[in-house]
């Protein structure tokens, strides 16, 4: 990882070349070569703290031959460190010929060439650094209402991404990623009691340039973050009891992540998770009858959608991406599997596949996992409930290691009594277990409700990636939740 402030950009063309000169006799192999450049800025309580800037790149190495398959990576993109990785990966592949986990002739090969970029209004640049700290500086003043606010932060981060895809069959594949994490968040403290309250995308993040910006409200909800984390210092505790939950966007997002994506994670299904993050209570059998929730559940892979965390034209295995329904009206169609793990299960998949870095091979993942909106209205949602609580923005979560029974904390909750939002509650929580929860699914907001969101840190694998992961998602109403506050 270089920081040294300075940007040095990948001579792409010339590191294929170099490795071309030294490629192994093989079957097959691709190149991938990623080149990320990181900027972070954050004022914490009215300080700047220091800014932060990286480069890092590196290639990836995938060799097929004779039913041996392996891999290697390096950071010294010369003749020479490109050699010793193709040397270090053809010991390897001696190695897996002799103990396969699976048929080597199943590693898919891209067929199509193709190129993908980021669509960008405002680049990040036009924007100074000094700008964007004002601007921090000035939502850092807006969350200091009151001596009871005893922390505040406020940050703007920035990953450029470059990479390129080449195989030994001539397959090209050109993409560049811009995402921004905006957000913020305060603490409030009496006595005993501490709330905190987030806003302006805090860990979330969208896809494009500096217009992400105004997608999270950025420059104008720090009063109100501020103002609620007082107000819950005052909230009475949420009650305790099975009732109707109304859950915003932004718990959604952590819904759907949990109790629909870990769970049709292929390759976890197939067990390659289950040291390190857990299987998953779907087995195969259950695909194309399996009533996973309400008629009114239908959830897609959409790499597609504009502004999302994790759109893409092409996974970093060449297959080519599409929006694809995995449930659809409540029942279970697809996993998410990519063309390997779908080749071994002898199962449709998706264009999956995804490395968090040059130096790990791409594993099953979540992308953008959406969830598809209806027909209400949020004032319809609301009216329809006679009494119940609505949940906002995700706090604490908590899943067995099946990705079944789940409890969930959010930062502010509020009373729906007679079809009408009534006071605050603080502390709210859930749980359930994760097919009973969604086939109480009971309302759905329709297309302008719908707000994205994601992850920019979901961890799995071994060794660990961290991957950013887009939800987008209407508001939704369940019936017969068990709720339960913090005290």
């Amino acid at each position: 990882m270089a920081t040294d402030g300075v940007r040095r950009p990948m001579h792409f063309e010339r590191v294929l070349e170099q490795f071309r000169s030294v490629a192994p006799a093989v079957d097959f192999w691709s190149l991938r070569l990623v080149c990320e450049h990181t900027e972070s800025l954050r004022v914490r309580a009215g300080v700047i703290e220091p800014p932060a800037e990286g480069v890092d790149q590196g290639a990836h190495i995938t060799l097929a031959h004779r039913g041996g398959l392996a891999y290697a990576a390096t950071s010294d993109l010369s003749r020479s460190g490109l050699r010793a990785a193709a040397t270090a990966a053809m010991r390897w592949l001696e190695c897996s010929r002799s103990h396969p986990l699976f048929d080597a002739a199943l590693v898919p090969r891209p067929e199509r060439s193709g190129e993908h970029a980021t669509p960008v209004e405002i680049p990040w640049d036009t924007w100074s650094a000094a700008g964007k700290l004002e601007r921090l500086l000035d939502i850092d003043r807006a969350l200091a209402v009151s001596d009871a606010i005893v922390d505040r932060q406020a940050q703007l981060i920035h990953r450029d991404i470059e990479s390129r895809l080449y195989t030994g069959d001539g397959v090209r594949i050109e993409q560049h990623v811009s995402i921004v994490m905006p957000g913020y968040a305060a603490v409030a403290n009496r006595d005993a009691q501490t709330q905190v309250r987030t806003g302006g995308g805090w860990n979330s993040g969208g896809q494009g340039g500096l217009e992400c910006l105004d997608r999270f409200r950025f420059h104008e909800d720090a009063p109100r973050v501020a103002e609620e984390a007082l107000a819950l210092l005052d909230a009475p505790e949420c009650p305790v009891t099975t009732t109707t939950v109304l859950l915003t966007p932004s718990q959604m997002m952590l819904q759907i992540h949990e109790s629909i994506g870990h769970p049709l994670e292929l390759d976890r299904i197939l067990g390659d998770e289950r040291n390190y993050a857990g299987g998953s209570f779907v087995t195969p059998d259950m695909f194309g009858t399996y009533r996973y929730g309400s008629e009114l559940l239908n959830v897609t892979f959409d790499p597609a959608f504009p502004g999302e965390l994790a759109s893409y034209g092409f996974d970093d295995d060449g297959t080519p991406a599409e929006r694809t329904h995995l449930i659809r009206d409540g029942i279970l169609e697809r996993p998410l599997g990519s063309a390997l793990s779908a080749r071994r299960a002898g199962m449709p998949g998706v264009a999956n596949a995804r490395a968090c870095s040059w130096n790990r091979p791409a594993i099953d993942r979540m992308a953008n996992l959406n969830l598809e909106p209806g027909e209400s209205t949020l004032a319809e949602l609301v009216a329809s409930i006679e009494r119940g609580v609505l949940m906002d923005t995700n706090r604490s979560w908590s899943i067995d290691d099946r990705r079944n029974k789940f409890q969930f904390g959010c930062e502010l909750g509020r009373i729906i009594e007679d079809g009408e939002l009534g006071a605050l509650v603080r502390n709210p929580g859930y749980r359930g277990i994760s097919a009973g929860f969604w086939r109480n699914l009971t309302g759905v907001g329709r297309a302008d409700t719908v707000e994205a969101w994601g992850t920019p840190s979901c961890g799995k694998g071994e060794p660990n990636q961290m991957i950013q992961v887009g939800h987008a998602s209407p508001p939704c109403v369940f019936e017969n939740v068990e709720v339960f506050g913090g005290e």
